[in-house]
């Protein structure tokens, strides 16, 4: 902010004060006057509009305030700021007790009275301006100025409390896609209809429907705070009180409301319809779940990512003069994140800092920058694995390594096939880079992910299936679409580890749950498709699998149960070079009948009896964890895995 416009932000707030000032001291000369019983004659006069400041005018005018119900605003707003007010009040009450304000008191000392503003349907009550304290009776309670209402009359913007816990301000866009335009009129539209319509922001653009509605309201010269569907309250009457303080402090601060839903309980879409209908400003609803309304009608507007054209753009855009640096790296970033408008700003606003303080490399900060953004979203609906294995931790035949090789290709270069060779236009499938890890339990499939997400640096997030499964109809396919939903600003790769419990066989159609069991696997198979990053589906089962999901996967790639040369190379790796080893023999290691993921295990183990031993790890130690890692899997060493150890 310049000298210039804060020193304007300053003289307009002496103003409003002294303005403020003045007001209380007239109502107070009231008091004073009933107080001495005075006669007519010496009353204080009238008011001339032009002397009550702008802001009172503003407040009278958006409430509808009669002349009195403005001087009860001025006798609230005293009692904060002149210190004798507490004495006046109590003498006029003639109660010790009473040390603010009441109805009485206002209805005897202040002129035009009426006792209608007592009403609670009146502006003074109805729009939360004052706070009516507990009492014997309604006219004899205490009268307080609510707090925003005081520092609006103080030329000081803020936003009560209860609301401040409830919602978060979103800044403008510095620069919105090209095709967010339509959506803007159609928003504008809206709003400036008559009766006011409720926009329903959908589509796949979740932050970008919040930037195309602040970039609106900047544009009307509102500021657009979020609330979000889970602090949604849950009875009627709390959440009429919620819509009249924001209406008040909507008015106060030129605000406008959007309801984030996205993923929305049935129970929340319920208390978001009921809201909606009770908000009278500018209001806007994001999530595509059924809002019903009473008093209002609703407008449907589709918001979705903006494309890799606009997105290369948006990036030149927020990077301005540091865009200039990159010599066609930004297709590769367009290729793998599919961000919406606010994520892609806030992760060129970190590059363009730490390019200013640092002056790195540009396109390794943008990738960075990218996953830092997106990650927060899938943090809470998956786990990230921290990657650790690179491509010598892999003992694999070879035909599976050209395999992980060959995906690793697909990710790099989708961007120049895809877009500028022309293949996404050719057909309407989606992309649907999915990959089937096949094999028994640990023969690598995990560590394989770790590998390709290293390699690619990329996150890597296990889907935790237990948390996506439901037995109640539907619930599956929402924890899915919140999941994919959540996957595509990050670009990450996704790991479904033992997929063949959600991604079996569709089953004959017998009843109910066998139709809707269907339902979600045709679902899942959808949303793969139209995936653009990496899921990985690991099972030990490949013949559970649909043979319609089998159609969808582009690549499958095989982990056997090791033989004794894939052994050898595994037990060739297992020991860290800081390890002490002693007369360890890899060719009667290997013919251990292990897989690689025991072998680490019996590694391990022999590691800590090692270690207790204080001594090198020996074939001893390594027999004595064979034998136990054996009796764990109920299996029988033989003689020509052992012999001659002893």
């Amino acid at each position: 902010m310049t000298s210039s416009s804060t020193e304007t932000r300053e003289t307009q707030a002496t103003s409003a004060e002294q303005y403020l000032t003045a007001g209380a001291a007239r109502v107070r000369a009231f008091l004073e006057h009933a107080l001495n019983d005075a006669d007519a004659a010496q009353s204080p006069e009238a008011w001339p509009i032009e002397v009550q400041g702008p802001l009172l005018q503003a407040l009278c005018g958006a409430f509808h305030l009669s002349d009195f119900e403005r001087d009860i605003v001025l006798l609230c707003a005293a009692a904060e700021l002149d210190p004798a007010m507490p004495a006046l009040c109590m003498a006029c009450h003639d109660d010790q007790r009473l040390r603010r304000p009441t109805f009485r008191l206002a209805v005897q000392v202040l002129p035009e009275a009426h006792w209608s503003a007592l009403l609670p349907d009146a502006p003074l009550r109805r729009w939360k301006l004052i706070d009516v304290g507990a009492g014997e009776g309604l006219v004899t309670s205490p009268l307080r100025l609510e707090e925003s209402v005081l520092h609006f009359l103080m030329g000081a913007s803020s936003l009560d409390e209860r609301l401040r816990n409830l919602t978060e301000a979103v800044e403008p866009p510095d620069a919105l896609p090209e095709s967010y335009r339509q959506h803007a009129e159609a928003l504008l539209s809206a709003w400036n209809g008559q009766p006011r319509t409720v926009p329903q922001l959908q589509g796949n653009a979740t932050r970008g429907k919040r930037a195309l509605a602040a970039a609106v309201c900047a544009g009307l010269g509102l500021e657009l705070h979020v609330m979000r569907a889970s602090v949604l309250p849950g009875a009627a009457a709390e959440r009429e009180a919620l819509a009249r303080i924001w209406d008040r402090d909507g008015i106060l601060g030129r605000r406008a409301l959007l309801l984030q839903l996205e993923n929305g309980s049935p129970a929340e879409w319920a208390a978001a319809s009921d809201l909606a209908d009770r908000i009278e400003g500018p209001l806007v609803v994001t999530g595509s779940g059924p809002l019903d309304l009473d008093r209002r009608k609703t407008v449907r507007i589709t918001v979705n990512r903006p494309g890799t054209d606009e997105q290369r753009a948006l990036w030149q855009c927020v990077l301005g003069e540091h865009a200039t640096k990159l010599n066609g790296e930004l297709d590769t970033v367009v290729a793998q994140f599919d961000l919406d408008v606010e994520t892609l700003e806030r992760a060129g606003s970190r590059v363009r800092e730490t390019v200013d303080q640092e002056g790195s490399n540009l396109f390794p900060l943008i990738w960075e920058a990218c996953r830092s953004e997106a990650r927060p979203a899938l943090e809470g609906r998956a786990h990230r694995i921290q990657a650790r294995a690179f491509w010598p931790d892999l003992v694999l035949p070879q035909a599976s390594l050209e395999m992980l090789h060959t995906i690793v290709s697909h990710v790099r270069q989708q961007g120049r096939v895809f877009e500028r060779w022309g293949f996404a236009a050719q057909s309407s499938r989606g992309r649907g880079l999915a990959a089937l890890f096949s094999g028994p339990s640990g023969t690598g499939k995990t560590l394989a992910a770790e590998v390709l997400a290293n390699e690619l640096c990329l996150d890597l997030y296990h889907i935790d299936l237990s948390q996506v499964v439901s037995k109640f109809i539907g619930e599956t396919e929402k924890n899915l679409c919140a999941i994919f939903d959540s996957a595509e600003d990050s670009g990450a790769i996704l790991l479904f580890d033992e997929a063949d419990a959600l991604f079996g066989k569709r089953s004959e159609v017998k009843d109910s749950h066998d139709r809707y069991a269907n339902i979600e696997v045709s679902y899942l198979l959808q949303r793969m498709e139209a995936y653009r990053g990496l899921a990985i589906l690991t099972t030990n089962m490949r013949a559970a699998l649909d043979t319609a999901f089998l159609r969808r996967i582009r690549f499958i790639v095989n982990f056997p149960f090791p033989d004794f040369a894939l052994r050898r190379g595994i037990w060739d790796r297992m020991f860290p070079p800081q390890t002490p080893t002693s007369g360890l023999d890899l060719e009667k290691l290997a013919r251990l009948n292990l897989s690689g993921g025991n072998i680490r295990n019996v590694a391990l183990n022999a590691a800590f009896l090692a270690a207790e031993e204080d001594c090198p790890v020996r074939m001893d130690h390594l027999l004595k964890s064979a034998r136990r890692e054996c009796s764990k899997l109920e299996k029988q060493l033989s003689g020509s895995e052992i012999g001659g150890w002893a």
